[in-house]
């Protein structure tokens, strides 16, 4: 049986980022007294948009990790990249509120998008055998 350690804590810590994004999500809701759907509420729609970015583009780089994990096991490399990812994301979803940490919508979104990108050639690459 083949265990994917740094698949496994990529995916325990995309989980815990995901209830993070839920939870703020609820925080507003409550707030604003907002059931169902966004209300038209800026905030609201903000942070639902975070979440819903961050469940697109997690999975492709959850499988990718576990792809490269798979033809090169034990990478430190691998579990560097799967941090920063996660990182990323959270400052992604801090940044979509705005005001003085707003930049960091962009850093996270040219972290989800250069992890991708690196992930898929490092992918492509050990599938060439380079």
């Amino acid at each position: 049986m083949t265990i994917l350690p740094i698949t496994l804590c990529a995916a325990a810590a995309a989980a815990a980022i995901n209830i993070w994004l839920s939870i703020r999500c609820g925080m507003v809701r409550s707030a604003k007294k907002i059931s169902i759907g966004d209300g038209g509420d800026m905030d609201l729609i903000a942070r639902m948009r975070a979440q819903a970015n961050f469940v697109e583009n997690t999975p492709v780089v959850l499988v990718l990790i576990a792809a490269v994990e798979l033809a090169r096991t034990a990478n430190p490399w691998l579990m560097g990249v799967a941090a920063i990812y996660m990182l990323g994301r959270v400052g992604h979803g801090v940044g979509m509120d705005g005001g003085p940490l707003g930049f960091l919508r962009g850093v996270g979104t040219l972290t989800t998008m250069l992890t991708q990108l690196g992930l898929g050639v490092w992918a492509v690459s050990i599938a060439l055998d380079m």
